[in-house]
């Protein structure tokens, strides 16, 4: 636990502590009176209001749009199938910022809805929800789907034969077994909703604002680092109840279920019904993921002279038609990226490996304690996280504010917790006796840790830099203060082209958004193969 402590003490609580601390401390003494000023301000009332209903806003239509998808591939069998669950995850792994292209791309001024009906949404709220849901699918799919096609179905057989009816052996048998699932999943699509930014920043305007998008205005715009601070500790107040409940719902779903193999409860639709439900669930999976991520790519191509390689041409030059958004080509950010994003695995993998490794020992209250460290990053303010890498890491031994490390850092604190989650259940599967057989035979526990855990892990192991290597590549919002000028990521350079007027920089941005979706599909899709590999399934 020593080095996982170290590194969170080190890069994220101590630059969190730091920016809290100088928002709220004034001549060496802490000003607390400055949260019930700025909670008491009607202009941030109306930001608590407007995160906390487009989250309940945004679960709801997310659980009403894909829970039928859930129990489509849970219990059907089509062609297609693997090709189909890769595709709806893709915009799970996929950087907020290109999620919110996309949909500026299919509804936004010049967008497919503007051409065909002239209709915009953009700086609207159902653009915000419709791309949360896009952004979202795969949460419940993956989540209350996996639970579901390892229920026995023979329970709620057994109702029917008493003499239930369909949907009373459905509320009955099935939905009380779903519901540690569905309220899991609920929980974390509130949490990624309740910190939303990319898709706030570049779909809402500034008519609407988030906690996170407010933290963000009042420290990199307004200066305002009191209210920052505030804004900070709400959100990391709001975010800790949200994980401690969502802890307690998958402890309950793992002890409460008996389930089997997903291969027996999987067959061919039957009857009209099935067929037109799953028609319906490939229908919403093409108008709500494909057509936006299609629209995206034929953007891209779609210049003033006609449809071509002009923007991605136009990404190999600086200033490419007078624009100055860059000092280098904008192309390199591709490099960047891949480079930050593989130096953060690498980092991830340590650090969560260790930590995985560590909490497998059930060593009681610290453990504990430890895990919901280990996920605080996916709470706290990612741009609270990167303003506070700047006014920490600026002094010998740790001036670390010019260096290339900086962005890596940041990134890698974001991949840590999915590599303990991904890791944590295969380690807890490994039998002790098969280790204590190892030293019984004099391995020391290095050398067991490498004969006997290391192999059985390995695929764990590659899912997990899969996952860490995808969130790296798209972290945006600690990314946008530390990442240099000369050395953009591909977010950064996204939204650096998004935020400037004409049409070139626009079809730059569109064109960088579909070289970053597609890195992080094929990641996604090399992930899916790991996954699904029979010979060595975990």
């Amino acid at each position: 636990m020593i080095v996982p402590a170290a590194f969170f003490a080190l890069f994220f609580a101590y630059p969190v502590t730091a920016i809290v601390g100088r928002g709220l401390k004034a001549e060496g003494a802490w000003q607390f009176g400055r949260i019930g000023e700025v909670l008491s301000r009607p202009d941030i009332l109306d930001v608590l209001w407007f995160t906390t209903w487009q989250a309940l806003a945004s679960t709801a239509l997310t659980l009403l749009i894909a829970l039928p998808g859930a129990y489509v591939f849970a219990r059907f069998d089509f062609p297609g199938k693997q090709v189909l669950r890769a595709v709806v995850t893709v915009p799970f792994v996929l950087p907020t910022v290109v999620v919110g292209t996309a949909f500026l791309a299919l509804l936004g001024r010049g967008g497919l809805l503007d051409e065909l009906w002239g209709v915009r949404l953009d700086t609207t709220v159902w653009a915000i929800l419709l791309a949360h849901v896009f952004f979202n699918y795969a949460v419940v799919v993956r989540t209350v789907g996996g639970l579901w096609s390892q229920l026995d179905p023979r329970q709620e057989e057994a109702a029917r034969v008493l003499g239930a009816g369909r949907f009373a052996a459905f509320r009955r048998v099935t939905l009380p077994a779903l519901a540690p699932a569905v309220a899991a999943a609920a929980l974390m699509v509130f949490l990624f909703t309740f910190t939303s930014f990319g898709v706030v920043q570049i779909l809402g305007g500034p008519a609407y604002s988030t906690l996170e998008v407010e933290i963000y205005r009042q420290t990199a715009q307004l200066l305002d680092l009191p209210t920052a601070a505030v804004l900070t500790l709400v959100q990391f107040a709001a975010v800790g109840g949200i994980l401690a409940v969502h802890a307690a719902t998958v402890r309950r779903r793992e002890r409460a279920l008996k389930l089997v193999d997903p291969a027996q409860t999987s067959r061919r639709p039957r009857g009209a019904g099935q067929w037109a439900l799953l028609g319906g669930v490939l229908l919403t999976a093409l108008l709500l993921i494909l057509l936006p991520l299609g629209v995206l790519v034929e953007r891209s191509f779609d210049g003033p002279g006609g449809y071509g390689f002009g923007y991605y041409e136009a990404l190999q030059s600086v200033g490419a038609g007078g624009s100055s958004t860059f000092l280098v080509p904008p192309l390199e950010a591709v490099g960047n990226s891949l480079r930050y994003a593989l130096v953060a695995t690498l980092i991830a993998l340590v650090i969560g490996g260790l930590a995985a490794a560590a909490l497998t020992r059930r060593a009681g209250r610290l453990v504990r304690g430890f895990d919901a460290l280990l996920m605080l990053p996916l709470g706290v303010s990612a741009v609270t996280v990167g303003f506070g890498f700047l006014i920490t890491l600026d002094k010998p031994p740790l001036d670390l504010r010019t260096s290339w490390i900086l962005v890596p850092l940041a990134q890698a604190l974001v991949g840590v917790p999915f590599v303990v989650r991904t890791m944590l259940p295969v380690l807890r599967a490994v039998d002790d006796r098969l280790r204590e057989a190892a030293a019984v035979l004099g391995a020391s526990p290095l050398r067991a840790w490498r004969e006997v855990d290391l192999p059985l892990v390995r695929r764990a192991v590659l899912v997990a830099a899969g996952f860490a290597f995808a969130v790296s590549l798209g972290e945006f919002g600690a990314t946008v203060f530390i990442a240099r000028p000369d050395n953009p990521t591909l977010p950064v350079a996204v939204a650096r082209l998004l935020g400037r007027s004409g049409e070139l920089n626009y079809g730059q941005a569109m064109a960088l958004s579909t070289i970053l979706m597609l890195v992080c599909a094929v990641s996604l899709l090399l992930l899916e193969r790991i996954r699904t590999d029979r010979s060595g399934e975990f």
